[in-house]
């Protein structure tokens, strides 16, 4: 799991860093608040903890803008206030959960352990939206001008890109890691074939989403004009694409 954590006191933020990296998990620090949303914005997290009291921007501020620009990554505020309308005020603010400084570290990784069960669970918004396009994560389904079926790792890729949408890029590793079963017998680079399909399903289905990167990535999406040929070839396209997949599975 990739962590963005801000805390302006130094030793502090060394102090998480340092725990939550022998627990396995990738992190990067910031300084304050400003430098927290440049970082969300440039970079793919699975998870936000942000202290609420730093220079520049706040936490709460930062979270703001981080959240009003799409970026649905779920956060947790660390605060040393402990009066419930602070609490109110982070949670109307985009915050997910909280935790009251000083914090136990014992606490934060139980937190951690627990969205990762989420994760694993699949708790997920049922639809999610990017330009024309629409996917029903639970149905497997993209729509835009006519529908699609997905495959499971098309929608897994696809949902992936959405929520990283915003003037982002991913790696091909973040996508494998988000993507794939760990018990599939594929590696890495089966994320270009699986880009390769989405691609082509897009088209068919006259989405104005283009996915940009070339083979071994990083990948993106972005808007872009709807190919009003491909609407009209939407069914032969999806056949096509079922074909495919079936002679690569």
């Amino acid at each position: 799991m990739k962590i963005l954590i801000a805390e302006d006191e130094p030793a502090l933020r060394r102090a998480y860093q340092v725990a939550l990296e022998r627990q396995g998990y990738e992190v990067t620090a910031a300084a304050n608040g400003q430098e927290a949303v440049d970082q969300a914005s440039a970079h793919a997290f699975d998870l936000l903890i942000l202290d609420i009291m730093m220079p520049v921007k706040t936490g709460l501020e930062a979270l703001r803008e981080i959240r009003e620009s799409g970026n649905k990554t779920y956060a947790i505020m660390l605060t040393a206030m402990a009066e419930v309308d602070d609490r109110v005020t982070g949670l109307d603010a985009g915050a997910d959960d909280y935790l009251t400084k000083p914090i136990s570290l014992k606490e934060l990784m139980a937190r951690l352990r627990s969205i990762e069960r989420r994760f694993e669970t699949n708790f997920t918004q049922k639809e999610l939206s990017f330009a024309n396009i629409t996917l029903n994560v639970r149905e497997q389904e993209i729509i835009a001008h006519s529908s699609m079926r997905l495959n499971a790792n098309e929608s897994k890729l696809l949902e992936y890109l959405i929520l990283n949408a915003q003037d982002k890029t991913v790696t091909q590793e973040d996508v494998y890691a988000h993507t794939f079963e760990r018990n599939e017998e594929k590696d890495a680079g089966y994320v270009w074939i699986y880009i390769s399909y989405l691609k082509h399903k897009l088209r068919a289905i006259g989405a104005q989403v283009r996915i940009t990167g070339q083979e071994g990535g990083p990948y993106g999406l972005e808007v872009a004009a709807a190919d009003a040929s491909a609407v009209t070839q939407g069914a032969a396209s999806a056949e096509g694409a079922a074909s495919e997949e079936g002679a690569a599975a």
